[in-house]
């Protein structure tokens, strides 16, 4: 197994998988749900941001796009990143730790980064740039979706934390690099006769309603 140098936060896994292990069933229960169907949530936000914005302007849908791109980006970038860094999961390698409340990935699934707090911490900044009204919800949910991957002991603390900054860093500098091509992308296909093009961009605010 390769470890990230000095870095260990077993201790605090133990504490937090014992505290689930306290927890109501139902609680459990809960967790369980969130963690393996709570990114779901974040594709439904992609897909209402990209809604509003067909009517309005090209910067504001570019965004909207590049939402799930940068986010996909991301995800990529991490599952390259596990092949750097052999970590075992933590349901098999600290010794004395509970039984993991879902079922612990099969040998070759690494634990770092946690694919999971990357893709949450990706999307709720892509989210976030595309319409800052949604800080206050996507924000609590990236955190509840790192966190929830530690209570339900498939990830060390370090694997989310460090998910969760890799994903949220890596989203701005695609998104930046990407909007003005893709705002005139779409300004293009706005103006296009093609049909399949306008119903996917929108009118935009000059041409809606």
């Amino acid at each position: 197994m390769r470890t990230l140098g000095r870095m260990d936060s077993s201790g605090l896994y133990l504490d937090i998988t014992g505290f689930a292990h306290s927890t109501p069933g139902w609680v459990q229960s809960l967790a369980e749900i969130w963690t393996k169907n709570g990114l779901l949530l974040f594709g439904l936000l992609f897909l209402l941001v990209w809604w509003r914005a067909r009517t309005l302007g090209d910067r504001a849908m570019a965004l909207a796009v590049l939402a799930p791109l940068a986010t996909a980006l991301a995800y990529v970038a991490s599952e390259l990143l596990k092949t750097f860094v052999h970590e075992d999961r933590p349901c098999r390698a600290v010794s004395g730790a509970l039984p993991s409340l879902v079922t612990c990935p099969a040998v070759g699934d690494w634990s770092f980064p946690s694919n999971h707090s990357v893709i949450a911490g990706a999307a709720a900044v892509a989210l976030i740039m595309a319409s800052r009204r949604l800080a206050p919800l996507v924000v609590p949910l990236a955190l509840l979706m790192a966190f929830s991957r530690v209570f339900v002991g498939v990830h060390y603390p370090h694997d989310v934390a460090l998910g969760l900054l890799f994903g949220a860093s890596l989203v701005p500098l695609v998104v930046l690099a990407l909007t003005g091509p893709a705002g005139r992308m779409i300004r293009t296909m706005r103006t296009s006769e093609v049909r399949s093009a306008v119903r996917f961009t929108g009118p935009g605010p000059a041409r809606h309603g």
